[in-house]
């Protein structure tokens, strides 16, 4: 695999834009148009300066100085969340991107610490949030008068799980034949602040409740502390499911009497690893480590300190994931079977506190090294692969969220290999997911007790 661990930052493409006529968003007159040439250079994008803003008013949340996911104060109540009208804000500053304007299009508000979400076949959108909800976005009836509010409703059947620090209800994926086999899979902590570990079940929508809640893989050892449960999901194209999971936490935490950390490289747990898994949870014969004497078998890969951004190519069957480094460091990778990606025997991480390397060493023999290194840190969370959507010229990109940054990259990898970081979109709320919807528009959560889901809509001319 070829990597580049000092990338340089590429110039920002133009864009081509094709039809625009979109499930339930209606811009007018321009259904039918004939594709625009774009293809406009422009220049390099500098990682420590936002390249373009979408900045998002009304939300208050610092920019911490540290890059991992940090712990956030979770409320004493529950609340029901309330969808905002679907309609572009005035007030949040577009973004032009050659010549066409994006503009981001608020579609709910008062969302509580979203985590992950997944559409269902009739276009609505199960949401989770960190606390312990799934929310159903439905659109609004349609009434002559533009595009009416959409509704939320909180769907019951999620079992007591732990919510605290980093933990609680996170990714949320539909079975791939969801139509045959309406199973909603879940990643969620369990136990209690001294002893946790991360899970996977997996519930039965029938369309107003979650029955049949399955259990279906549990760590299998338990960790103090509530950092670093990775959990996100993603199907490969053989419908098998890939797990992140963390490495368990930062120091102090320690296992088996030496540092969490340094478990990401033993193949006899399941910290800091990418794991493979059937839909009923059992092992595929097939996974790298299988029959290997000491090695968990669910491990597919390893070397990872905690993976919250993981996405599969619709089109390649490509894995991609981006990755929390330690005050700096960040990766993003391709992933392969039974490949090691070094965490934290190499790293260009650093120690809260003291600053110094984690590692004297970035790369050695025998260790995947990462595609792109973010320091400054991105923090990232949540990443898409951009395929046959209303932008052609992003056709193949992959967009990247970022919860210290609070933005949203867009990557571009060349045939050789070789990636790049583009283009930054920014927010003034912490990006905790970011995915392409049905429409083939890209969709954005931000993490705050009044997260927010935001559509990211093209429209034709300069601003």
């Amino acid at each position: 695999m070829l990597s580049t661990r000092n990338p340089c930052n590429a110039q920002t493409t133009g864009v081509n834009l094709g039809a625009l006529g979109y499930m339930g968003l209606g811009l007018k007159g321009l259904a039918g148009l004939v594709a625009l040439a774009g293809l406009m250079g422009c220049g390099a994008i500098d990682r420590s300066k936002p390249g373009v803003s979408l900045a998002v008013p009304g939300s208050s949340v610092s920019n911490s100085a540290q890059s991992s996911d940090l712990t956030d104060e979770q409320r004493g109540e529950e609340t029901i969340a309330q969808a905002a009208e679907t309609s572009t804000d005035a007030a949040i500053a577009p973004v032009t991107v050659a010549p066409v304007t994006v503009t981001p299009v608020t579609v709910a508000t008062g969302l509580e610490h979203p985590w992950g979400m997944a559409w269902l076949p009739d276009g609505s959108l199960l949401i989770t949030e960190r606390p312990g909800r799934v929310q159903w976005l439905k659109p609004g009836p349609q009434n002559g008068q533009g595009n009416p509010p959409a509704t939320l409703k909180t769907i019951p059947g999620v079992p007591p799980l732990l919510a605290a620090g980093q933990g609680g209800l996170m990714d949320i994926a539909l079975h791939p034949n969801f139509e045959q086999k309406p199973w909603v899979y879940f990643t969620y902590s369990d136990g209690s602040t001294e002893a946790n570990r991360t899970k996977v079940a997996r519930a039965k929508f029938d369309g107003e409740k979650l029955t049949d809640w399955q259990e279906i893989f549990a760590n299998a050892d338990a960790k103090r502390g509530t950092q670093h449960f990775g959990a996100r999901l993603a199907w490969l194209l053989d419908d098998t499911l890939l797990v992140s999971l963390g490495d368990g936490g930062n120091p102090p935490v320690s296992f088996d009497g030496d540092l969490i950390r340094k478990q990401a490289q033993n193949l006899g747990t399941h910290f800091g690893k990418v794991l493979r898994l059937n839909a009923d949870g059992s092992v595929p014969t097939d996974n790298p480590f299988v029959g290997q004497a000491g090695a968990k078998p669910e491990i597919w890969s390893y070397g990872h300190r905690n993976i919250q951004g993981l996405a599969v190519d619709s089109a390649t069957g490509t894995v991609w994931a981006t990755e929390h480094g330690s005050q700096g460091g960040d990766e993003f990778n391709r992933l392969s079977p039974g490949s090691n990606y070094g965490w934290p025997e190499v790293s260009f991480s650093k120690e809260y506190g003291s600053g110094q390397a984690i590692s004297p060493q970035t790369s050695k023999p025998g260790l995947v090294d990462p595609l792109l290194e973010w320091t400054p840190a991105l923090a990232p969370s949540g990443l898409t692969v951009y395929r046959d959507g209303q932008i052609p010229s992003w056709q193949g990109n992959l967009f990247a969220g970022g919860l210290r940054a609070q933005q949203v990259r867009r990557i571009t990898v060349d045939g050789s290999g070789r990636a790049a970081d583009v283009e930054t979109f920014a927010f003034d709320q912490r990006v905790r997911d970011v995915r392409q919807g049905p429409d083939g528009l890209l969709y954005v959560l931000t993490d705050d007790a009044n997260g927010k889901l935001i559509r990211l809509e093209p429209k034709l001319g300069s601003p």
